[in-house]
């Protein structure tokens, strides 16, 4: 059983920065895919963040150029570095690690970011 926890979230004024940190058990060998999601009260989850296991990355527009992924082979961990946040940043974000070999999808459990104007 893979145990994903994120941490990192908080309140913040509008133009800060959070860094969100996601850990996963296991070898990131067993994954190839890494995420980072949103959900805002009332809304479907979306995509935030990816990043591959080849290093490929996609952004949701509405964070382009303010949010970078990354990821700490080493330490089994992913990040989402985010910039210039806004109200509308404000949501339950997640983290996710799908495996290469049986292509489950991996959740953690969500850490909130709210960000005041």
């Amino acid at each position: 059983q893979v145990q994903v926890v994120e941490s990192g979230g908080g309140l913040v004024q509008a133009g800060g920065s959070l860094r969100l940190s996601c850990a996963a058990s296991g070898s990131m060998l067993s994954f190839n895919v890494m995420g980072w999601y949103r959900q805002a009260p009332g809304n479907q989850r979306d995509m935030v963040a990816t990043i591959s296991s080849g290093g490929s990355i996609n952004y949701a527009d509405s964070v382009k150029g303010r949010f970078t992924i990354s990821r700490d082979n080493a330490k089994n961990t992913v990040y989402l570095q985010m910039n210039s946040l806004k109200p509308e940043d404000t949501a339950v974000y997640y983290c996710s690690f799908r495996s290469r070999w049986t292509g489950d999808t991996h959740w953690g459990q969500g850490t909130q970011v709210t960000v005041s104007s």
